[in-house]
């Protein structure tokens, strides 16, 4: 019996859409460690949202007394309301009418090609999302370091771009779009050059996936701050409601054993307790020379996944040091895992809510297929992680 769309189309879900939870799952290190839930996750005029209580403050109902002297007066725990919406997330994958005749007239050729798009689009989805992890929520894939009028400029880093992805230029907040559907055409370690014609650019502007701009995850680097409100939660009013920063105002330093020791303590005092250190590439080498300096040799620990790292041995026992790739240089991120949530709704699925995942292109011999997840990363306590910044590479 000929293959047919329909045909095409169960064969394809049953295949890809349970190898892309799989891969998800075990090929990316931050998104691996995350706790995936739908707790709190709940519909709403508007969308879809993430709602949970956060404890701020404690009892102020107590003290001692004299004989015969008042009680105290009465006090209560102080909690505070978080909400955040989630984020709409897509992926898709096109193939042409004449590809989708292989179907019936060479399955094998057709299974090679669905092959080579599938997995290819899995890829992309879990990378993009661990860069996401590591993010603000306005998407920035790269920050420019220094005004120009070009089609070249000078970024802060470049490991998450990639040749061929389309991009839009904005300004530092993602509100304002200053060039839109470039092409990044050559990436070098310290600049990226975009299709078509030279822009003005300011420090502080941002290249973003072309449509994406202040629609991602609300990742790291807005959570794990000193300041600024998160999740409809202001430190103004609640000033638990923030995480240790330890930075030198731009200007890379060595990184050191007392560093890595001061930012634990100071998450420690404040209730938090760190289940592991995540850095770059580079960072790790930093770790690691410090170790070699100080001849001082350190284990590895492994951990789910099969991923391995060095470890930082304090009073309250060893802590994994991890490399991801997706993590900007420069840092260290401690962090509480049981303490960040991978919201989500469903996993990733196939949009086939009319009754088929394929959909013809108007005007074109082509078909779609288009995957979704709607998602956010959360914390319930903000002040149990902490970041050291400016740290040296090795």
């Amino acid at each position: 019996m000929p293959a047919t769309m329909t045909t095409v189309s169960a064969l394809t879900k049953e295949i890809y859409e349970g190898s892309l939870r799989k891969q998800l799952n075990d090929e990316a290190v931050a998104l691996k460690r995350l706790e995936k839930t739908t707790e709190g996750v709940t519909s709403d005029v508007g969308g879809k949202y993430v709602t949970f209580p956060i404890h701020t403050t404690r009892n102020a109902g107590i003290g001692a007394r004299n004989e015969l002297e008042q009680l105290p007066n009465a006090g209560q725990q102080g909690t505070a309301a978080a909400r955040v919406g989630l984020k709409y997330l897509y992926g898709r994958v096109r193939l042409s009418g004449q590809t989708m005749e292989l179907a019936s007239k060479n399955s094998q050729s057709f299974m090679s090609t669905l092959d080579l798009e599938m997995n290819g689009l899995k890829d992309d989805l879990r990378k993009d999302q661990n860069r996401q992890v590591y993010g603000d929520g306005i998407g920035g894939v790269h920050r420019i370091t220094a005004a120009a009028t070009t089609a070249t400029p000078t970024v802060a880093h470049t490991i998450w771009g990639q040749i061929g992805m389309q991009v839009d230029i904005t300004d530092s907040t993602g509100v304002t779009i200053k060039a839109s559907n470039r092409q990044i055409t050559a990436i070098t370690p310290t600049t990226v050059t975009f299709s078509g014609a030279t822009q003005a650019v300011v420090i502080g502007d941002l290249i973003t996936r072309t449509g994406s701009s202040t629609k991602e995850w609300t990742g790291l680097s807005k959570i794990v701050q000193s300041s600024g409100q998160l999740y409809n939660v202001d430190p103004s009013t609640t000033p638990v409601w923030t995480s240790e920063v330890d930075s030198n105002s731009g200007v890379n330093r060595a990184l050191s054993e007392g560093l890595m020791i001061n930012m634990i303590d100071r998450i420690r005092t404040r209730g938090g307790k760190t289940t592991v250190i995540f850095q770059s590439m580079g960072v790790r080498r930093a770790y690691f020379n410090l170790l070699t300096q100080q001849r001082r040799f350190t284990g590895t620990t492994k951990f789910d996944g099969g991923f391995s790292g060095l470890t930082f041995t304090t009073d309250l026992g060893e802590i994994p040091v991890v490399v991801d790739p997706d993590c900007p240089p420069n840092m260290q991120y401690f962090l509480n895992e049981n303490e960040l949530k991978w919201y989500r709704e469903a996993d990733w699925s196939f949009m086939d809510r009319d009754g088929s995942m394929w959909q013809r292109v108007i005007d074109f011999d082509a078909y779609d297929a288009i995957m979704f997840q709607y998602s956010e990363l959360g914390t319930h306590r903000r002040n149990s992680h902490g970041v050291i910044q400016d740290i040296t590479e090795g």
